[in-house]
């Protein structure tokens, strides 16, 4: 089908892309900024990412951050892909709405009502607030995004392969893993990227439930930016991008060779006589 580009459609992605890129371009041009001021262009230097680098603060905020996220992604993937299986396979049972309504809230529900209430919920039960409540706090949030990818694959999925596995002797554990668990595999991916990013982007709950010796790259950002925008922040902001970057290019490549590699060996498996 041929597609014909009008002036106007053109114009429109130039417009909406150059919205979306030409701020985070700006940024990273201006991490190699030799001046101390963020709006003067006065060189090329690398000299604020070894300024980073030597500084505590950020690198402890930093390591925070990327503990929490590994930890609170893979729960949150686990968690997650067990409620979408739940949900896709037992479409009848009782509390099944309200099972429903109580994995989809975070995704409605304002971060800063969902943060407050997890404050309220570790005050009341004397939980100390610190590195385990930032986590728990972020499987909350991102657990729900994992059940939406997932079960958005296992709507696709032929339930048969399962039934001649365990015609075949297999047990339903190992069904799971041996069958379900490898087709599915690109969503699990998908949805652990996604809460992963998430985990590394939040401020509004981080804040709600961190404590001592548990601040977040975010929250210690944002708290430099309100006394000012330094080239430090900018090159903090450059690492965070290509980071999250790679890891999105990574995750794509790994999607897409292996549905190459099902749909090859789907068309074998029709050739076989």
């Amino acid at each position: 089908m041929n597609t014909t580009w009008s002036r106007f459609n053109i114009l429109s992605v130039v417009v909406g892309f150059s919205f979306l890129y030409l701020p985070i371009l700006i940024l990273i041009i201006f991490s190699f900024n030799a001046s101390k001021l963020v709006t003067v262009w006065g060189g090329f230097s690398t000299k604020w990412y070894v300024s980073l680098f030597s500084n505590q603060g950020i690198m402890d905020a930093a390591w925070v951050t990327i503990r929490v996220a590994l930890l609170s992604a893979s729960i949150a993937t686990v968690l997650g892909t067990l409620a979408a299986l739940a949900l896709n396979r037992y479409t009848r049972f009782n509390g099944r709405m309200l099972f429903s309504g109580m994995v989809y809230a975070p995704l409605v529900m304002p971060e800063v009502i969902t943060g407050l209430s997890l404050l309220l919920l570790f005050v009341a039960i004397g939980f100390d607030r610190g590195f385990w409540t930032v986590t728990l706090a972020h499987v909350t949030l991102t657990m729900c995004f994992v059940a939406v990818v997932v079960q958005s694959r296992l709507v696709t999925y032929d339930r048969s392969l399962d039934e001649a596995a365990m015609d075949l002797g297999a047990t339903p554990v190992g069904t799971f893993f041996q069958v379900t668990l490898p087709v599915i595999l690109p969503a699990v991916v998908s949805g652990w990227m996604l809460a992963f990013t998430l985990s590394l982007d939040d401020l509004v709950i981080a804040s709600f439930t961190s404590g001592p010796g548990a601040t977040t790259l975010p929250m210690k950002i944002y708290s430099q930016v309100r006394l000012g925008v330094t080239p430090e922040i900018n090159a903090v902001s450059t690492i965070m991008i290509a980071f999250i970057a790679t890891g999105v290019v990574i995750a794509s490549i790994i999607t897409k060779r292996q549905e190459v590699q099902r749909k090859r060996d789907e068309r074998m498996a029709m050739a076989q006589p």
